[in-house]
């Protein structure tokens, strides 16, 4: 979605060209970028508007200057208003070194397709000024077009490189967002529980720790219902595409080219494993920082530490993707509060051995224990406790005691 954004609408640019060769340079990029289209259709409007304006050596600043004080103005106030200047000088042919001046140089996707046809028309200008025919030389350097196939086990799998990188990032993607929302509902609902003193008519027929772990248990099965719908949403139209298209009249070669890779069950079951883990650690560390304050407001100065960590876990994934059997992948699996993100990214790019896989569920359920009982600890000092607002030396008290 932010690259979509990115792209911004499409739109015929006004550029100047400010022609300061003494040959036919300004003439042929003027050609090249006027032959520009928003689309790859024939019929689609110009991708710019152009007006070339001649100049010698010393009047380039001048005639740029005036050029560059219509430039980011409204039409409605300008009608010359532009959108861009480009500068060429006698020296672009040799250095490639040219100059523009807009309003819209944030729009590297523009800039790019500017910098290019530019880049072009240099090249091809140098091969016809050294005898050399362009089209010749343009057809030899036509770049290698590589296929990616990801292997698993000493086996092709027949996926693609970036199938398997999509389906990583949604996955983490989809965990990330999953853990921030429902992390802080839990810490909301335990508030709102305490503010109204609900939590005291609990407490005379639960335990603490009854109580801590129904509230993440619940939040967490809403979450692990709501990921289970569209994992299987996802397994069902990858797997059963031809009698989904059947279904709905559509040809099975259409429904085969749905842009979502496949995702075996496998790596399903895994991906909701890991979250459940995930969710319980982060869920039980959420509930204890609802418990220890009166107001969502006091308690989101502490739960952005645990965001910073679930923030830290989605980010790893770039550099698992980037190499999934490299050290710090497999180290990072193995960090319970970071391998709910990155083992079920490193399952999808590769083949994870049985025995990785199983350290890194014990040390999960390990640290799941552990950061349970001491949330548990706070959660029944901190559920009782108004007023002011408990220093770190009063949690660790309230941890300590019997």
């Amino acid at each position: 979605l932010p690259a979509l954004l990115s792209r911004g609408g499409n739109r015929t640019l006004r550029v100047a060209i400010v022609d300061g060769s003494s040959d036919s340079l300004g003439a042929d990029v003027e050609a090249s970028l006027a032959q520009q289209k928003l689309s790859r259709d024939t019929n689609s409007v110009p991708r710019y508007e152009l007006h070339r304006v001649r100049a010698n050596a010393a009047g380039i600043a001048r005639v740029r200057d005036s050029l560059v004080a219509h430039t980011g103005i409204s039409r409605e106030h300008d009608p010359q208003a532009l959108d861009g200047v480009l500068v060429l000088s006698d020296t672009t042919l040799v250095t490639g070194k040219l100059q523009y001046l807009g309003s819209n140089t944030s729009a590297f996707e523009a800039m790019g397709q500017l910098e290019g046809a530019v880049s072009r028309v240099l090249a091809t200008t140098r091969l016809e000024r050294a005898g050399v025919n362009p089209a010749v030389m343009m057809g030899a350097m036509t770049p290698a077009e590589m296929q990616t196939v990801k292997v698993s086990d000493g086996k092709a799998t027949g996926e693609s490189g970036f199938a398997s990188f999509i389906i990583a990032y949604i996955m983490g993607f989809i965990l990330y967002l999953a853990m921030i929302i429902y992390g802080q509902q839990t810490l909301t609902s335990v508030i709102e529980e305490k503010t109204s003193r609900i939590m005291e008519v609990l407490m005379s027929s639960l335990r603490p720790f009854q109580m801590l772990l129904g509230k993440v248990l619940g939040v967490g099965a809403t979450g692990l219902l709501q990921l289970s719908i569209w994992g299987g949403t996802i397994f069902l139209v990858t797997s059963r595409h031809a009698r989904i298209a059947h279904a709905i009249g559509v040809s099975a070669d259409a429904m085969q080219q749905f842009p979502i890779p496949s995702m075996a069950p496998d790596l399903l079951a895994g991906s909701l494993v890991y979250f459940v883990l995930g969710f319980l650690l982060y869920g039980a560390l959420y509930a204890a920082i609802g418990s220890m304050y009166n107001t969502v407001q006091e308690a989101q100065q502490v739960s952005m530490f645990v965001n910073m960590a679930i923030v830290i876990g989605f980010f790893t994934l770039f550099a698992v993707m980037k190499d999934p059997t490299g050290s710090l992948a497999v180290t990072a699996s193995m960090i319970p509060f970071v391998s709910p993100f990155v083992m079920p990214a490193r399952w999808s790019l590769t083949a994870v051995p049985h025995s990785e896989l199983a350290v890194s569920l014990v040390l999960s359920v390990l640290a799941l224990l552990a950061v349970t009982w001491v949330a548990g600890r706070i959660y029944r000092t901190g559920v009782l406790m108004y007023g002011k607002k408990p220093s770190l030396m009063e949690a660790m008290r309230w941890i300590k005691a019997k």
